[in-house]
């Protein structure tokens, strides 16, 4: 209690906390980014195998996010404690590993910094409170799925529903929205993106988006309710118009390259739940309402 009290009336020391708290939980996302897809694979190959009455797959190594250890992926060296500390043991090893010299990809650094610098945000935003922590939790689970959907063009339902369900949890005491509009928000956020899916394929005969893209969407509404919905839905189609324009210039891709949505949807989706309101009443001012 007397840390919380500390906390509370120190705000810089709670942000610094946090942002800390951030760069640890970067590193573990990191973990979570690269190691939950396959998983997943593997448990769809498991299931496909079975369905088909195949024989079973020679036994694998347990491979889950704790096991096996973090290790070099050209040289197989575990990496030690002191390599493994957020941003800094990259800087230290100047990117490279310490035993076969291979690069080590910068967006491992930037995952934890941008975690760590998020979460000093919200930490800052809020203030020590629940409000604080839930959407804490958030950031960290919409920054996770974000990185695989542009690996993958996958949102894993083992972070999407969870979140999806906090949200309402949390929702029923009244944290961000009221639990009436938190379910509203995720029905109508669902089927907004549904509806939208049926009709360009009823049109042009093609899939424009994917189911995982609806979940999100109605995460996000059971998380700030149905009026964050069309703000988020407009933020993340000028977002994802103007960042989907440059990323096809700069790999010189076709315009019928399919392009992730769900990192522009959590984008907007974060940016509404902070500035829902603020961005809305002055839209309303400025158009003279």
């Amino acid at each position: 209690m007397a840390l919380l009290d500390y906390l509370a009336s120190h705000v810089l020391a709670f942000v610094f906390c946090a942002l800390v708290l951030g760069l640890l939980i970067g590193s573990f996302l990191n973990v979570v980014i690269h190691r939950l897809p396959v998983m997943m694979q593997r448990d769809w190959r498991l299931q496909a195998r079975e369905f088909l009455e195949l024989p079973a797959e020679p036994e694998q190594p347990v491979f889950n996010l704790m096991l096996p250890d973090s290790h070099c992926p050209h040289c197989e060296r575990r990496i030690r404690p002191w390599e493994n500390i957020p941003v800094l043991s990259w800087l230290f090893l100047r990117g490279k590993c310490s035993a076969c010299a291979a690069p080590i990809s910068k967006r491992y650094p930037l995952v934890e910094l941008g975690c760590g610098l998020l979460s000093a945000y919200v930490a800052w935003h809020f203030g020590i409170g629940w409000e604080a922590g839930a959407m804490l939790v958030l950031t960290w689970g919409l920054l996770a799925m974000s990185m695989i959907d542009v690996d993958h063009q996958l949102l894993p339902d083992a972070l999407v529903l969870p979140l999806l369900w906090l949200g309402l949890i949390l929702n029923s005491l009244g944290l961000f929205a009221s639990l009436p509009d938190a379910l509203w928000g995720a029905v109508l956020g669902y089927l907004s993106l549904w509806s939208v899916y049926w009709l360009f394929k009823l049109v042009t005969g093609k899939e424009g988006m994917g189911y995982g893209d609806f979940k999100l969407l109605a995460m996000l509404g059971a998380w700030g309710g149905w009026q964050v919905l069309p703000l988020t839905i407009l933020l993340s189609s000028v977002v994802g118009a103007v960042l989907g324009s440059i990323m096809l210039r700069l790999r010189n891709a076709e315009s019928g390259t399919a392009i992730p949505f769900g990192p522009y949807l959590a984008i907007a989706g974060w940016i509404a739940l902070l500035w829902g309101e603020e961005i809305t009443s002055r839209y309303m001012r400025f158009a003279g309402f």
